[in-house]
């Protein structure tokens, strides 16, 4: 059995909902971004690179045995009254995953990639404690992870928002482009989940 959350999922500012073909040019808009790839395990990517990824996640809209990934598209209503594409439905601002991992031990990770355009402004938390409400309020997990590159002070402050706790720091864990990268491993638990307070 696959479990999809209501769609869409709704916060104060914000809706998440699955991807559709017509998602390309909006994604493609920051995942050609150089200061995007940096922290990311792919190089900036070609308008195809990311009609093909588009297409991946069109798919990824529920989590049925492990190993899928729940992959959203986050829209932010107030943005596109610019008469872009997006006018008077808002703009796609982002994207949000959760990964499940392991059914036995109740595991998951949390992924995030967000327009630099839209960044500062609080909506990664926000999308993230919406799909962090959902896995362990609504699909049972017992614990989320959330990594990010040690050097992206942006994503570890998300992370830390959110009550998660910094557990490791892997040094030199990935060589990319010729170069080694260190990660953060931050985690919550479902106790601790449901014993904070998540507006």
């Amino acid at each position: 059995m696959v479990l999809r959350p209501d769609y869409p999922v709704t916060t104060a500012r914000l809706l998440l909902r699955p991807f559709t073909p017509a998602d390309v040019d909006e994604v493609w808009a920051y995942q050609r971004q150089p200061e995007v790839a940096r922290y990311m395990p792919w190089a900036p990517r070609s308008r195809e690179r990311s009609e093909a990824a588009v297409h991946q996640m069109v798919n990824e809209n529920g989590l049925g045995q492990e190993g899928d990934c729940l992959s959203l598209a986050v829209i932010w209503p107030e943005a596109g009254v610019d008469g872009g594409a997006g006018a008077g439905i808002g703009r796609l601002v982002g994207q949000i995953e959760l990964v499940w991992h392991s059914e036995q031990s109740r595991q998951g990770e949390l992924g995030y990639v967000f327009n630099p355009a839209y960044q500062g402004k609080g909506l990664a938390t926000e999308a993230a404690r919406a799909l962090l409400r959902w896995g362990f309020e609504e699909f049972d997990l017992h614990r989320i992870v959330g990594r990010c590159d040690a050097r992206n002070t942006a994503s570890a402050g998300v992370l830390e928002r959110l009550g998660m706790r910094r557990e490791a720091h892997h040094i030199d864990s990935a060589l990319r482009e010729g170069a080694w990268r260190s990660e953060y491993v931050y985690a919550i638990l479902e106790h601790e989940w449901r014993g904070g307070t998540h507006p």
